[in-house]
């Protein structure tokens, strides 16, 4: 296999951590069949927001964004006709992503030893808040359960309010991501030795890893440096509220003469009090009030732009309209427009990363079931009328 085109996938997940693992995957070349329940479908088409703000189960943002360059099929494996339909799409896949609770598969008789062997080289990947064993295996838990529990919390907001997360499903994309990566990693091994293996994501451990400095300082040391330092970490270091919005400033100590200058205030490099980095520590309070002096009095766009001229490291805090309209995101056409039948056409983020031999596919997100002919009856080979009377009785 020299690229994922080769993969196909069934997508049996639910939520934004497995959605977005095969959402990669399709987007880099695999044929992804995502399994939703008859009638109801993928619980994220409920989420909005959706065009003209009219709920709408083909037209949730967060859906379609998760879903590009997919297939849908409807399925219900907890009956035991569904669960025998199953394993056959199972003959025909490299992968199978999941996110069910730690032995609901197979208590179905679909975990990953029954359909090993069905198909020995099966990936089978599972993504849970916990993982698949431990004393939290059987917890349920949304993105900020995961969020507090994978410690990054503890770490982030101002140090006398309340730990904070960041915004969005930050949890259950780094669960994805990390999936994606061990799939497609696990996958190309099973296309060298014929043996699959069933791979286990915890959303907590996930987090857990990007505690590095955090992890090591406690167990080295027993020193605990996590304690929340707010916005602003040292007057060289930090967010500033400006007339518009918010500068970064990440000064090392060889950019203070850059950044003395894109304050306005070269006299700084002659004071006593500033002229290295343990003495800018030393008196960081009066270089705090001298920060945020100069940023009360900028707007940040053009701050930036005075900054980057002296090459002092000063940026501004993009807004998503900002981001949208991005000159470097513009320049690599990292936006893209995706039509759809139900929802038209909308602006999509691109790849997070662009492999030269996998281009992304940049194709829409599926109706349910639209693929129900293809799948049972070209493939599988079932009569439109069987295919009828399965839909009657709420299999498909």
């Amino acid at each position: 296999m020299t690229s994922l085109s080769a993969l196909r996938v069934l997508d049996l997940s639910d939520g934004v951590a497995g959605a977005f693992c095969t959402k990669l995957l399709a987007g880099f070349g695999a044929e992804v069949i995502k399994i939703e329940r008859p009638g109801a479908g993928d619980p994220l088409r409920r989420h909005g927001p959706f065009p003209d703000d009219l709920p709408h189960r083909e037209k949730g943002a967060l859906f379609l964004y998760l879903n590009t360059a997919k297939k849908s099929i409807t399925l219900d494996i907890a009956q035991r006709t569904g669960a025998l339909i199953f394993r056959r799409l199972v003959e025909g896949v490299e992968v199978v992503v999941e996110s069910f609770s730690p032995g609901y598969l197979a208590e179905l008789g679909l975990g990953y030893e029954s359909l090993a062997r069905i198909k020995p080289r099966l990936v089978m990947t599972s993504i849970t808040p916990f993982g698949q064993d431990g004393p939290y295996a059987g917890y349920k838990a949304a993105n900020l359960t995961a969020f507090a529990m994978g410690g990054q919390m503890a770490v982030t907001g101002e140090p006398d309010r309340e730990p904070l997360k960041n915004g969005g499903y930050q949890a259950e994309y780094q669960a994805g991501l990390h999936a994606f990566a061990a799939t497609a990693v696990a996958a190309l091994s099973a296309d060298s030795t014929e043996v699959g293996q069933h791979i286990d994501i915890a959303a907590m451990e996930c987090l857990a890893t990007m505690l590095e400095p955090y992890v090591s300082s406690w167990a080295y040391l027993k020193r605990d440096i996590g304690q929340r330092r707010g916005n602003v970490v040292s007057g060289t270091v930090g967010l500033y509220p400006c007339r518009d919005g918010h500068l970064g400033i990440h000064c090392m100590p060889r950019n203070w003469p850059a950044l003395a200058r894109a304050l306005g205030r070269e006299d700084l490099l002659a004071d006593e009090r500033f002229r290295d980095h343990y003495h800018r520590l030393q008196h960081n309070d009066e270089l705090e009030s001298i920060v945020y002096a100069w940023a009360t009095t900028q707007e940040r766009k053009a701050a930036y732009q005075r900054a980057g001229g002296l090459r002092a490291p000063v940026s501004f805090v993009h807004t998503v309209q900002d981001l949208l309209e991005a000159p470097q995101l513009r320049a690599r056409g990292f936006f893209q427009q995706i039509g759809h039948p139900a929802a038209g056409r909308q602006t999509y983020p691109g790849p997070p990363f662009r492999p030269e031999a996998m281009p992304w596919q940049a194709a829409r997100a599926p109706l349910l079931g639209e693929h129900n002919e293809e799948i049972y009856c070209e493939e599988l080979g079932l009569s439109r009328q069987e295919l009828a009377l399965l839909r009657a009785s709420g299999v498909v």
